[in-house]
């Protein structure tokens, strides 16, 4: 199971993006409210989520995906259960995802020491320790971090890719006319 976090001010594009893409390959995503059932977006727009934060309990954890905005990365991080099965996907070997500003959650944490690593501009200095990537899209052991809103698409096909494999990425792309 995939974990989506909501948080109130997320950026609805690195959310529903990824979202979008991985329930077309399949796999089995939830979207978790951490505001609320009901989270609202930084502009504004409102989505009901599948859970609330309240309700996960991790078992089945196969990919955690933490999308950026402000203040939904400061609410998202302010959550214990969060943080809570952010650790456990850390002991659990489990692929962790987290795009614009959201990727500062885990330098926080120290869970990119080492690791090449990107963010929205501005937030570099927040990834303690991380090599700073030129992609728009990274991977690093089992993290993956994006750039921002632009880089939504690009990070949800990579979570595919990395999830059910790089032919049914591949063929997701061709079906969505994702040019390049």
């Amino acid at each position: 199971m995939v974990y989506v976090f909501f948080a109130d001010g997320f950026e609805e594009i690195e959310a529903l993006a990824p979202v979008d893409l991985m329930r077309r390959a399949g796999l089995d995503v939830r979207t978790v409210g951490v505001t609320g059932k009901t989270v609202t977006g930084s502009h504004k727009i409102p989505v009901v989520c599948d859970l609330t934060v309240e309700e996960v309990s991790g078992k089945g954890l196969e990919a955690v995906v933490l999308p950026g905005g402000m203040p939904g990365t400061l609410n998202l991080e302010k959550s214990p259960i969060v943080q809570k099965i952010i650790d456990q996907a850390v002991a659990n070997d489990k692929w962790i995802a987290a795009i614009c500003a959201a990727p500062s959650i885990l330098g926080h944490k120290g869970l990119l020491e080492g690791r090449e690593a990107i963010c929205f501009p501005g937030f570099e200095g927040e990834l303690r320790g991380a090599e700073i990537s030129k992609s728009y899209v990274c991977q690093d052991g089992r993290f993956v971090t994006a750039k921002g809103a632009g880089s939504a698409v690009e990070f949800g096909l990579k979570l595919v890719e990395l999830l059910v494999g790089a032919q049914q990425a591949a063929a997701l792309k061709e079906s969505i006319q994702c040019p390049a």
